[in-house]
Order: structure tokens, then sequence, then C-alpha cells
């Protein structure tokens, strides 16, 4: 299972790790996908680490087609995340503090659908994530993309 620790730098103890999550709206950009997890069960946007040789779009983009079946187009970057007060620390003992890349990206195609990595995906609006079990860091990525903002953030 995958957990959240929080603590002054606790960064300190971890590696760093670059990765990558999508913000996709449906059509009237009224609800956002969501996946649920299937090591700790939360709700997230479809993502993951970057592999050596490809770039964050590349990444980005494959982390979604393996999360959800949807190829899409990355279109562009809402913000960039890096906290040094919180890592992520895997059932295997690795603890990492990500350094994530988040972007609006668009399906050209595919098909929706569940992998080994999720139980669930679904298009929610903000109002209903309020009520589901959302991993609380990957709501300021929501509402950041939310926000229409056309410069990036940088958290």
């Amino acid at each position: 299972m995958a957990e959240v620790i929080r603590g002054n730098r606790i960064g300190k103890i971890a590696s760093l790790s670059p990765s990558c999550c999508a913000v996709i709206f449906d059509t009237d950009r009224n609800c956002i996908l969501l996946t649920r997890r299937a090591d700790n069960d939360l709700w997230c946007l479809p993502g993951g680490a970057m592999d050596p040789g490809e770039s964050a779009a590349e990444a980005c983009a494959r982390e979604v087609l393996e999360e959800t079946g949807l190829i899409v187009t990355v279109k562009h970057l809402v913000g960039i995340y890096s906290s040094p007060h919180m890592i992520v620390r895997y059932k295997d003992g690795n603890q990492i503090q990500g350094v994530t890349l988040c972007f609006v990206a668009v399906p050209v195609g595919g098909k929706m659908g569940l992998s080994d990595e999720t139980t669930a995906v679904g298009f929610y609006t903000r109002d209903e994530m309020q009520f589901m079990n959302v991993w609380e860091h990957q709501l300021q990525r929501i509402d950041d993309a939310i926000s229409g903002r056309t410069k990036a953030f940088v958290r």
C-alpha cells in the first residue's frame, strides 16, 4: 500500500522521482477523469513515474494509456509539484519525494477501461470529489487545472 507521509523536509530521507499526471476534462469541462488505485484504493489522476529515455509528455501519455486505455494528446503544463515536506512510502519500502509535472491532456482514441493498477475509472465533478476518497495531494493539481490559469503553477 502506498501512503503519504508529511513532515518538515522529510524528502531528505527519500529518493527523488520524476513523474507525470494528466487532467482530462469531459467534453463540457464539468468533470475530470479519475482512477481508483489498486494498491491503496484512493482516487487520483492517471499518471506515474517517467521511464529513462522518454520525455515528460511521452510518460504522461503512456501512463494514461496503461491505466485507462485512453490514447491522449498532451496539451499544456498545469504545474510542477515537488514539496520537500511530503513523501510517498510504498509497500516495498521505497520512499519517494515526487517531482510531478501535471498536464492537461485530451483523449484522441482508445477505449476507457481498467488495468492492473486501477480498480475503477470515471469522470467526476469537483463537488462529487468531496465525497470520494481522493488522494489528498491530487486535489491541488485538480484545482489548479480547473482555475484555467495560462501560466504553470510551481508548487
